[in-house]
């Protein structure tokens, strides 16, 4: 496909909603690169219905960057080449989204690692600026945008986040390649400062995605007010940690969604359904411990699943949180439906294959 096709189309799907998941790191019990599982994690996702991946973001771990691993260029190259071979000649979107952290230069540089190995957009935190002005976030952000196209992240304070006002957003949103936002304050007023300052910058063509763990459902059928004409804004997609686990079950759960904000009827078996999604996430996220066994936790699932060998971290101390393999057996055993566990088992082989 042709780049400008490639990119309407890429910007189609996004605006119709898709999940995302943010992809994890596959490691082997000495902490090196485990190609076979990571391979595994990436067909997976595409088989799931997965509208992309994010990769090089929290859930792969930032510590991919350090020089001691030097496994960004590595991970980020793994991904795009598993996801292109697994698809061969679909006719299918998929969005190649690479995660981009730190100052300027830095920041920069690894949207050119990515544009490199054919990624489509920059997932871009702002954490590494945390008492930079709002004009020098913007230009900070102008920057990477003229390597690549722009999915904006508001990272929640408590991994490594800074608090992003609306003014902010109303002058990020006039970055002509801002595609997207993630939107992950995990706070339901900034969520709304995100929303409205797109809607007053009469950005209608940023899709807006939510990466708030902790209010899947309502965030996905919850028409936002904006002006005082009756308009309202939706947020469409996520790009979620969560959604690394479980992942076709929530390509269902999306549909759904999509078709109750279609009929404008939200019945109270799917807010049902949102509310199970909350205690799950709060199980794998560890929210008990302040998120210390977040990553972990996701590990956790997809090595009982057989898409990894273990929830080994390049950090060596970060590990499960006492209690936190009963809490998800708790949440595993109480909502069966959000789980995918036959579907994985199905195809697991064909994957590691």
């Amino acid at each position: 496909m042709a780049g400008s096709d490639r990119g309407a189309a890429l910007r189609t799907s996004l605006g119709t909603g898709v999940v995302i998941p943010a992809h994890p790191l596959a490691l082997t019990a000495d902490r090196a690169l485990d190609e076979r599982h990571q391979r595994a994690l990436t067909r997976y996702y595409v088989d799931a219905g997965a509208g992309g991946v994010a990769v090089g973001v929290h859930t792969t771990q930032f510590a991919i960057r350090r020089p001691a691993h030097g496994l960004l260029r590595p991970v980020l190259e793994l991904a795009a080449e598993s996801a292109r071979e697994w698809l061969g000649g679909r006719e299918r979107t998929f969005a190649l989204v690479a995660g981009a952290v730190g100052r300027t230069a830095q920041a920069v540089a690894e949207a050119e690692l990515a544009a490199s190995l054919g990624y489509d957009l920059v997932l871009l935190s702002l954490g590494a600026l945390p008492d930079a002005s709002d004009a020098d976030l913007v230009a900070h952000c102008r920057a990477v945008a003229d390597v690549l196209p722009v999915f904006g992240f508001y990272l929640q304070p408590a991994v490594g986040g800074r608090v992003l006002g609306y003014e902010f957003w109303r002058a990020f949103a006039e970055i002509e390649r801002v595609w997207a936002i993630k939107i992950a304050p995990f706070n339901r007023y900034q969520t709304l400062d995100v929303v409205r300052a797109v809607a007053d910058a009469g950005r209608s063509d940023i899709a807006l995605y939510t990466g708030n763990d902790d209010a899947i459902v309502p965030d996905l059928v919850t028409p936002i007010p904006v002006g005082a004409y009756g308009d309202s804004r939706r947020i469409v997609g996520g790009l979620l940690g969560q959604w690394a686990v479980w992942t076709h079950a929530a390509v269902a759960l999306l549909h759904r969604a999509h078709r109750a904000v279609e009929a404008r009827a939200v019945d109270v078996a799917l807010l049902g359904e949102g509310a199970a999604l909350t205690d799950a996430n709060a199980a794998i996220f560890d929210v008990a411990n302040g998120f210390a066994g977040c990553i972990p936790g996701i590990h956790e699932v997809l090595r009982r699943q057989g898409l990894l060998r273990g929830t080994w971290c390049l950090d060596p101390h970060e590990a499960l949180s006492p209690g936190q393999a009963e809490q998800i057996d708790r949440v595993c055993r109480d909502h069966p439906s959000l789980t995918d566990d036959d579907f994985v088992r199905e195809r697991l082989d064909a994957w590691l294959g």
